[in-house]
């Protein structure tokens, strides 16, 4: 197995920052994991990276999809992938860098499908009962089958859900039933920055007030223009969603402000909760979170 670098963890807490830097050091390439950045023209509310910011290291999977479309778990391990593998040929060390953690595990773990043989019938109903009824109502019925593995899935992961089912159906047993482990694809390094609470909610306030002081308004509004409506998959990411609902009901922009630092503050602390359960995850004090650190990680010091 080779070896590739995540950098997760909450949002606000400098991953971008590290693993351009790390890329620098290592002479590599950036894998991006975050589920919003994957849009073109979202970019005040998502904080991409500006070229400057980049420091002329090539990032993968930012601005690929338009506003318009959906875009799912799957639809990202499709892409990434790929180009974990051709790096890895290379032999330069992938950098994944992002805080969706959904696409994270789908790059670094192999997740069971259960010993339960593949039912072609099935599985082609529970497809046509997702063309019909949409995610929503196939993850429900998920919730209500197997709420365990519901747990475990995100609500676009339409393949594993469907299978979970399958499972089910087939077997008669859940799916978080079956002795399922959990399989590293590869060997990696995975870090997080360890921000005290309190400082890393000052800094989730200070992006976002300078999200709106940079435009944040002005960039739905033209979202909005060009045909993007609240029904849009892009449109439920937090900054876009508060914004979009205070300007059809009159909210003031301190209001919306507010409520975008409140829902950031409580994604952050899900997304801590969720990359706890990352195995082998190393915690880093902030004043450690530096590209040299990194290299004495990968290299076995730490």
């Amino acid at each position: 197995m080779k070896k590739i670098l995540v950098i997760c963890g909450a949002t606000a807490s400098g991953k971008t920052r590290l693993a351009v830097d790390c890329a620098l050091k290592l002479g590599t390439e950036i894998i991006s994991a975050d589920s919003q950045l994957i849009y073109k023209d979202l970019n005040i509310g998502t904080a991409k990276p500006t070229k400057d910011e980049m420091h002329g290291i090539k990032h993968h999977l930012i601005d690929i999809v338009s506003p318009n479309d959906n875009f799912s778990v799957n639809d990202y391990e499709r892409l990434a992938s790929p180009i974990v593998k051709k790096l890895l040929s290379e032999n330069k060390i992938p950098i994944i860098c992002g805080g969706t953690g959904f696409y994270i595990n789908s790059l670094l773990f192999d997740f069971g499908y259960g010993n339960v043989a593949a039912n072609p019938e099935i599985r082609e109903k529970y497809a046509k009962y997702f063309d019909i009824y949409g995610k929503e109502a196939l993850f429900k019925k998920l919730e209500e089958y197997d709420p365990e593995t519901a747990k475990k899935l995100h609500i676009n992961d339409t393949k594993r859900i469907i299978r979970a089912l399958e499972i089910y159906e087939v077997s008669g047993k859940k799916k978080s039933e079956q002795d399922d482990k959990l399989i590293a694809k590869y060997e990696y390094v995975a870090v997080a920055i360890n921000y005290p609470r309190e400082q890393l909610y000052n800094r989730i306030d200070l992006r976002v007030d300078e999200m709106f002081e940079n435009g944040l308004l002005n960039e739905v509004k033209d979202l909005v223009k060009n045909g993007i409506n609240e029904n849009c998959q892009c449109m439920q990411a937090i900054g876009y969603k508060e914004v979009m609902f205070g300007l059809k009901n009159g909210v003031s922009q301190s209001t919306m402000c507010d409520v975008v630092k409140q829902n950031t503050r409580h994604y952050a602390k899900r997304q801590i909760t969720f990359f706890k359960k990352l195995p082998n995850l190393i915690w880093l004090e902030p004043y450690e979170a530096t590209a040299d650190k990194i290299a004495e990680i990968l290299n076995g010091i730490y």
